[in-house]
């Protein structure tokens, strides 16, 4: 049990999310502050929508100047990540290096007990040990992108809307009369102007292979068509290859140092098995379930299957063929409902 006047910093994006997050644990009997990631060189409105929220739940608002690292952990990453020819989830990264990392650790210097968030997921205490768990609004679930937590910050951090649906939170906020409370979900990563790939890539590496005109080919080297830079093209993309073909062609892969895009049919985009890097296990002594499941990017549905560990890697085996697995993206197994970890998928 969390006893009440504990100190709580809540991460606030100036979103409805968090704001409401924020005025359900003042109404719990909280100390709460409120404080915002500063991660563009440009203030953003993000910062003075969450001023705004705080000033009128009469609490206290910091801003954490997180610019350089955040450029550092998560801008490069993105930009190497793609120029290697995978696709990286930006939320993931920046959820372990900077929003439970250095956010969790300027929490604690500002002597707060936890950290709470409005992510979606939950944070439970059973047999011993802090648990992460989906959201019980199965749509709105945000566990995926929260796997490399461990035990001992799960215990410090605190997620309010684990158990809520969207419309209930747009309803306390309007209850509230906070500003931001039929502001729209942010949809694009957030650091990538106007959603436009390409830019921001080039902006970051004009000379690199992946921004490079080249060829589409079959899995046979046959040429098909042209295309202007690897980066532009994900797994399983059909639309936008400019190929007359007798039958649809998806991307089944890149290949960035021959600056080629290899097309195929749906039916090739299928396998039963993958190799993920980087795995963390949240809680390193226990063995694996009987029955795991696992998600191989946000947004879709888990899948049964083995896992077998090899050295800091796993394999997973699917019982049924998964579409399109992506080098970059994060599989992440589950024991029902509760998040056991995750890798990178090589």
């Amino acid at each position: 049990m969390i006893k009440m006047k504990k100190k709580v910093a809540v991460a606030m994006s100036g979103g409805v999310d968090s704001s409401v997050a924020a005025a359900l644990l003042l109404c719990k009997g909280f100390e709460v502050v409120g404080v915002t990631m500063k991660l563009q060189d440009e203030e953003s409105g993000a910062i003075s929508d969450a001023k705004k929220v705080c000033d009128i739940l009469g609490i206290n608002h910091y801003v954490a100047d997180f610019t350089k690292i955040f450029r550092a952990e998560v801008e490069d990453y993105f930009v190497a990540e793609y120029l290697r020819g995978r696709t990286p989830n930006p939320c993931v990264r920046c959820n372990k290096k900077i929003k439970f990392g250095k956010l969790f650790d300027f929490a604690g210097e500002l002597g707060a007990d936890f950290l709470a968030t409005g992510h979606y997921a939950r944070v439970t205490f059973e047999n011993g040990k802090h648990r992460l768990k989906k959201a019980t609004d199965l749509k709105k679930d945000q566990s995926y992108v929260l796997y490399n937590l461990t035990e001992e910050k799960l215990s410090r951090i605190i997620l309010p809307l684990g158990e809520m649906s969207k419309d209930e939170i747009r309803a306390r906020a309007e209850e509230l009369n906070l500003p931001v409370a039929k502001k729209p979900d942010s949809q694009e990563i957030c650091f990538v102007p106007d959603d436009d790939y390409k830019k921001f890539l080039s902006v970051r590496d004009k000379n690199s292979g992946a921004l490079q005109p080249g060829e589409i080919t079959d899995a046979d080297g046959k040429i098909l068509g042209h295309h202007n830079g690897t980066a532009n093209y994900t797994i399983g993309q059909r639309k936008g290859l400019g190929i007359a073909a007798p039958q649809p062609l998806y991307v089944l892969r890149s290949d960035v140092k021959n600056r080629r895009v290899i097309v195929g049919k749906s039916d090739e985009l299928f396998s039963d098995e993958l190799v993920a890097e980087d795995f963390h296990k949240i809680h390193e002594d226990e063995i694996f379930p009987e029955k795991i499941f696992a998600k191989i990017r946000y947004g879709v549905r888990v899948n049964e299957c083995s896992v077998k560990p090899e050295g800091k890697n796993i394999r997973v085996k699917f019982f049924e063929p998964q579409r399109a697995i992506t080098a970059g993206q994060s599989v992440v197994l589950y024991d029902g409902d509760e998040v056991i970890g995750g890798g990178i998928i090589m």
